[in-house]
């Protein structure tokens, strides 16, 4: 029986919609919060949690996704969609009525918990009822949210914040989470057949998630938080690794694994996986790094930072629409790797910029690297799903979310550490160069480097010094991303071409 044969076209109308919502509130709920939490902090306190709540919720949310992939092959989808939104919702209420940062914190990790499972159904979903040969189509719809959000969320954000209450960011998720919850409730209904028998992979769950949350946090906290070297660092490392030993043996006795790993002898899941990994590494480095070189070397504003950090954002968007039409044409393969190449391309134009680069081509230059994302993302996760088994449709889709979450947080790690030591060197190497005093204050608050009213107080000689150095700074970064997208590119000529997606 094929989903046209269950799901009307209205039908279908109403679900692709709930789902879209339920996305839309998760993508949305981490923009909004940076226009925020100078407020929430200045009433709650306790500035010490500051970045955890971000952390609890993002480190929530990459535990949840592989858990609620695996429970969307073993139970109903729809009840399990309903837990999550709900989830999402009851914790945005919490969030909302925080008496403490403490509190707030906690109710972020539920938050994500929740965001975590809509992330990883959503996807699931759209796949299950997209009508045969426009599966592409259909999944490519999910990109077009992430762009819609990034473009309202820090302005949402901002203007609620400025008119209404920042307790009201967290609000205004209660009656479009009853939308999409009442979307999910009367119209979605299982396509897939679950099995009948359900061994629940306990130890798996278990290993799975101490592993995952151990290499976050590293990744969150090194360099930064604790030094690579520090006991309490090289500590959680082990523990890591233990944790990850022990989800390879339990999986290899485990019935029914959370994550088989007999996938990874797959040649289109373990590609598909590495390559939309490398390619994370690469984007996401340039979301959180890229804005360093624009405001610190070129001088410019944060709203035209913000402008062409939205070029990454709309070209993803763009991308992953364009080939949600052309799939049938290209073929999963060839779009993987002809986005790697635009993303090559455009990480390679990175290496040109220098303080007189314009914003016109730093536009371009994004705008070209998001192009290519929104081509690997969606080729890859379709290369992923098809290449098993449809009643393992949850684990492939939400491995290739967890895959694009860990290459995002660990190339941001890594970029991160990279870049401050650079720039402490390179500060460092301009004794001759720089008054004793304005070297201190530097050392003092790197953050001076990418505060244009700082840069505009010296003089034309320094502030051309402290923006070379910049952009010695952040070269690393360019080159590193670039070694990504080579990666991704490498990845993308072993996926098999066997993949028949116009029957899905």
């Amino acid at each position: 029986m094929t989903t046209d044969q269950v799901i009307d076209a209205k039908r279908r109308m109403w679900i692709i919609g709930a789902a879209l919502l339920a996305l839309f509130l998760g993508a949305m709920d981490a923009l909004i919060m940076s226009a925020a939490m100078p407020t929430i902090v200045a009433e709650l306190g306790g500035m010490s949690l500051y970045a955890w709540v971000y952390s609890s919720y993002f480190l929530a949310r990459a535990v949840a996704l592989p858990i609620f992939g695996k429970l969307a092959d073993l139970f109903e989808t729809k009840k399990l969609f309903l837990f999550s939104i709900g989830l999402f919702l009851l914790s945005s209420i919490a969030a909302g009525s925080s008496p403490s940062m403490g509190f707030m914190v906690a109710s972020r990790v539920f938050q994500g918990i929740g965001a975590g499972g809509n992330f990883a159904l959503v996807y699931i979903v759209l796949a299950d009822v997209a009508p045969p040969g426009k599966r592409a189509q259909t999944i490519s719809l999910a990109s077009s949210i992430w762009g819609i959000a990034s473009v309202l969320g820090p302005t949402l954000g901002g203007l609620i914040v400025s008119y209404f209450s920042w307790r009201w960011i967290f609000y205004i998720n209660v009656p479009l989470g009853i939308l999409s919850l009442a979307g999910i409730a009367f119209f979605l209904i299982e396509i897939r057949e679950k099995r009948r028998q359900v061994h629940l992979d306990f130890a798996g769950v278990a290993c799975l998630s101490g592993f995952i949350l151990g290499l976050l946090t590293v990744f969150i906290v090194g360099g930064r938080e604790l030094a690579w070297t520090s006991t309490e660092l090289i500590l959680l490392m082990v523990v890591t690794v233990a944790f990850g030993l022990g989800f390879i043996i339990s999986e290899k006795r485990a019935k029914d694994p959370i994550l088989d790993l007999a996938f990874f002898r797959n040649r289109g899941f373990a590609f598909g996986n590495a390559a939309v990994f490398l390619s994370s590494f690469a984007i996401f480095s340039l979301f959180a790094y890229a804005p360093l070189f624009i405001q610190g070397a070129l001088g410019k504003s944060p709203m035209q930072v913000g402008v062409a950090m939205l070029s990454l954002s709309l070209g993803w968007s763009i991308g992953s629409l364009l080939l949600g039409q052309a799939m049938q044409r290209l073929g999963a393969k060839r779009a993987t790797l002809i986005g790697a190449l635009c993303m090559a391309f455009g990480c390679g134009l990175t290496l040109s910029f220098t303080v007189n680069t314009s914003m016109l081509i730093c536009f371009v230059a994004f705008q070209i690297v998001g192009l290519g994302m929104g081509f690997v993302t969606l080729s890859t996760l379709l290369v992923v799903q098809s290449c098993l088994l449809r009643e393992d449709l949850g684990v492939a889709t939400a491995t290739h979310q967890l895959a694009r979450t860990l290459g995002g947080t660990i190339g941001i790690g890594i970029c991160g550490g990279m870049v401050t030591a650079r720039l402490m060197n390179r500060v460092g190497a301009l004794v001759n160069e720089l008054p004793s005093i304005l070297q201190a204050q530097i050392h003092e608050n790197m953050e001076r480097l990418f505060q244009p009213e700082f840069l505009a107080d010296q003089t034309l000689e320094v502030r051309r010094v402290l923006q070379e150095t910049v952009v010695d700074g952040t070269a690393a970064i360019f080159w590193l991303v670039l070694i990504a997208t080579i990666g991704c590119l490498f990845c993308g000529l072993f996926l098999p071409h066997q993949h028949d997606l116009t029957k899905d």
